[in-house]
């Protein structure tokens, strides 16, 4: 079968060739990828001189299932999925009940390749904050995959959301998607949020932190500023208003909840159903890798990248 192995020879250190097919243990289906998205940590991985050449990347892909797994669990043959692992950019993947959901048979699977990483991290990040109705809830990088789903998600759970991004193109769209308050960044925000979910770090961390109220909590998801977070003995300081606030790590596969079949199953509805935006902004064949990936690192694509594999 086809894959997109690392090879620090070629231009974003990927290229297309002929590795062999999967075996699926007795647990896993065997699914055809149709589509791919890319996340900035894997094509970034891929350029690290540690990687391996030969090595498979890909966390994110959907497609349809050519072999049920033969103890019973997850799909039929024939059902269209959405799949969360390891080695994903190849045209076969072998993937248990437990990463895999659903989707409706018209469903694009290129819109559904968006879902796993980015909407599971949002999804779970937000449910640990705890009720949102009428809470202000800040999300910084909103414009990216995670804080796209994220500012989608907790709007539709009655939050009053608070974006940041730094690029002031991205205002309007963040609004569509429901956003409340679009700002370029935490320091800009005058009122008290009640939680965060970070996708910055960075300076951006340590602003969204002095944003939070009394009991607030932020989470910290992504480092995309790749800067150090350096907080002031006075940030630290608990004093009226401003008492008891926390920040929180998060890791997907650490997530207590580790069958996210569920979760995809009904992500992916929500998409198919036009009721979540995917925030594809950059779309091609396979064979266009190079151009994604040189995007995503070059930091100016705002959304998913999807590549298809037909």
């Amino acid at each position: 079968m086809r894959a997109l192995v690392v090879d620090h020879t070629s231009p974003g250190h990927l290229s297309l060739t002929d590795i062999p097919a999967p075996r699926p243990a007795a647990h896993e289906a065997l699914v055809r990828v149709e589509a791919v998205s890319l996340n900035f940590g894997e094509v970034h991985g891929a350029t690290r001189p540690q990687t391996p050449d030969g090595t498979v990347l890909g966390w994110d892909a959907a497609g349809v299932v050519v072999q049920a797994a033969a103890d019973g669990s997850g799909p039929a043959e024939g059902e269209r999925v959405v799949t969360l692992g390891e080695n994903g950019w190849a045209e076969l993947r072998a993937v248990p009940a437990a990463l895999l959901g659903t989707a409706p048979k018209d469903a694009d699977p290129g819109a559904l390749s968006t879902i796993p990483v980015a909407g599971l991290s949002a999804l779970h990040v937000l449910r640990r904050m705890g009720p949102l109705l009428g809470r202000r809830v800040m999300v910084t990088g909103a414009s990216g995959g995670v804080g796209r789903y994220a500012v989608q998600l907790a709007a539709r759970a009655g939050a009053h959301v608070v974006a940041i991004s730094r690029n002031p193109a991205q205002a309007d769209g963040l609004r569509a998607l429901g956003a409340h308050e679009v700002h370029p960044q935490p320091s800009a925000v005058r009122q008290p949020v009640s939680a965060v979910l970070d996708n910055v770090g960075g300076q951006h961390l340590v602003d969204a932190f002095a944003s939070l109220s009394a009991g607030g909590t932020l989470v910290s998801v992504g480092r995309s500023s790749e800067a150090d977070a350096v907080l002031s003995p006075d940030a630290l300081v608990g004093t009226e208003g401003r008492h008891d606030r926390s920040i929180r790590t998060f890791f997907l596969f650490g997530d207590p909840a580790t069958d996210f079949s569920a979760d995809l199953t009904w992500l992916a509805g929500e998409i198919a159903a036009g009721r979540l935006d995917p925030g594809i902004s950059w779309r091609g064949p396979w064979t266009r890798h190079s151009e994604a990936v040189r995007l995503l690192l070059d930091r100016r694509l705002h959304g998913k990248a999807v590549l298809d594999l037909g």
